[in-house]
């Protein structure tokens, strides 16, 4: 669904580096970012050398300070590094060159053009670094959440789109498709991917019946008729919100094209008015497309006939819902990642809507029939999961604690609850560079998620007291215990913790009250991290 772009965001609290100017930093060329558990601490700062020191070669003078950005889903590394000046840049650490020969290509081309996109500043010498302009830390879709559906907001998704239609007609000319990571065009093949996305990763998890045979056949006839389209310029192929930064309060940016190809304009269009996070108004959908059409008729200089371009942009945007529940499926139902799976309701929503108001120009009986079972009343109440409202009684008290201690008390006249003993989970306390830290902190973290097999076993923890939850807020139950244990109370009950309050905060909207007995004995407060 997102092929990991540089999430230009702010740093982790927890992480930020002064840079000694007259200690030079050395030149480290970074051949590989997977690091795991007890190299962590040591391959962050070879990471942080090495960017360092090639910002000096570039720029002739060392950076005053270097904040580490949030990984986003792939396994580049960003860091914002600061001048002397004030002025900030962005470094980009990955091991996959062919990625960062893409992105670097494209960006120069379309730099070229006047697009809007980062300017790329530098690149060391294996191509493993490189720099470029820092875009901030303002995404179209923080400015919609933090806004809302006002009309400043709606001429942001505007000019987002014109600039749209600018990068696909003007940046598709003089182009090089030969530097695409991967297709060199969207075409039948790829579109019969998503769709099969669709069908193994949520599709087939509702064990409905359906004719396979029909079904593959149906697949084959749409993907035929939106191949043969009118327009082919350069698709951006993940055109959504997170990857459009905002300066200066107008002005649009993008960013994560690298997966780009030559593909249908309304692809992209598709991508943006319907993306699921965003959730706009139907008439922003019907205003939007609206606009975007007047502007790639006025970028290619002539009309379009709006009746077959509309039909093929249906038919992307159908493409499009069904790619992100296929994602939704697997990062949800299969990789367990809870913020996925409470956007399947949203997703099925959106689905419902478009086939009652829409059509795609092409009789797919078998497709219709499955779209129709996947918008069933029961399937979309089967993946909303009960929420607390203002009035649900029941708060879920949540404690980290030390066996060495004893198992924290139950106040609410219950008896206790849930007790996990977490000391099956290999200890990063046993290691001298965590003996001083705690489940909170980030190096910890790393390593629990690396080395470990915490999300197994938070994923567990998760399926038994998800039952709880539910049937406690329905019951209108008042309190429920819920106790994680180690041996010193410091590291994986803090982090298993935090882990399950957030789950629930985000899936049930629950009140919890979160302790950790050993972290606040000691007085260590620190901020809970963001949830990922």
């Amino acid at each position: 669904m997102e092929h990991g772009a540089p999430l230009f965001l702010g740093p982790h609290p927890a992480i930020k580096i002064f840079i000694n100017p007259f200690i030079p930093a050395p030149t480290i060329s970074v051949a590989c970012t997977h690091f795991r558990g007890n190299t962590y601490i040591c391959a962050m700062q070879e990471m942080i050398d090495a960017v360092s020191g090639y910002y000096k070669s570039w720029s002739g003078h060392a950076p005053a300070s270097v904040d580490v950005l949030p990984q986003s889903g792939s396994d580049r590394r960003y860091f914002r590094l600061h001048g002397p000046n004030g002025k900030t840049v962005i470094a980009t650490v990955g091991a996959n060159v062919r990625e960062n020969e893409t992105f670097m290509y494209f960006s120069r081309h379309f730099g070229k053009k006047d697009l809007p996109v980062p300017a790329i500043l530098g690149v060391n010498e294996d191509e493993t670094i490189y720099l470029q302009e820092d875009l901030g830390d303002v995404s179209l879709l923080n400015v919609l959440e933090e806004k809302g559906y006002v009309e400043e907001t709606y001429h942001l998704f505007r000019e987002s789109l014109h600039q749209l239609a600018r990068m696909q007609v003007l940046g598709d000319a003089g182009l090089s498709y030969d530097k695409c990571l991967t297709n060199k065009e969207f075409g039948h093949q790829a579109i019969m991917a998503d769709l099969l996305y669709f069908k193994y990763y949520f599709l087939d998890t509702l064990r409905k019946p359906y004719d396979k045979q029909r079904l593959i056949d149906d697949f084959e006839a749409l993907s035929s008729y939106l191949t043969f389209t009118e327009f082919k310029f350069f698709m951006f192929r993940d055109f959504q919100s997170r990857n459009i930064m905002v300066q200066n309060e107008t002005e649009v940016y993008f960013i994560d094209y690298q997966g780009g190809m030559k593909g249908a304009p309304q692809y992209d269009v598709a991508s943006m008015i319907w993306q699921a996070r965003a959730n706009l108004p139907d008439d922003w959908k019907v205003r939007l497309l609206k606009d975007y059409m007047n502007s790639f008729e006025t970028i290619i200089g002539s009309p379009i006939d709006r009746v077959v371009f509309e039909s093929q942009y249906n038919g992307y945007v159908l493409i499009r819902l069904l790619q992100v529940l296929g994602a939704y499926g697997f990062r949800g139902l299969f990789e367990r990642k809870v913020q996925f799976l409470t956007s399947i309701p949203l997703a099925l929503k959106n689905l419902k809507w478009f086939i009652e108001h829409n059509s795609i120009g092409i009789a797919v009986p078998e497709f219709r029939r499955v779209l129709q079972l996947c918008v069933e009343d029961e399937v979309i109440e089967r993946f909303t999961p009960v929420q607390a409202t203002e009035e649900t009684p029941l708060v879920v008290k949540i404690c980290s604690f030390s066996y060495k201690k004893g198992i924290p008390q139950d106040d609410s006249g219950n008896g206790g609850g849930f007790v996990f003993d977490m000391r099956g989970i290999d200890n990063p306390g046993r290691h001298e560079q965590y003996k001083t830290i705690h489940g909170r902190d980030k190096p910890v973290m790393e390593y629990l998620e690396r080395q470990t097999r915490m999300q197994d076993f938070l994923n567990s923890v998760f399926d038994i007291v998800d039952i709880s939850v539910e049937e406690y807020i329905k019951r209108g139950f008042t309190s429920l215990a819920i106790n994680f244990g180690c041996t010193g109370g410091q590291h994986r009950s803090v982090y298993a913790a935090d882990a399950l309050a957030k789950h629930l905060q985000q899936k049930y909207k629950v009140r919890v009250q979160l302790c950790h007995v050993e972290q606040e004995a000691k007085n260590w407060i620190n901020p809970l991290p963001e949830a990922k």
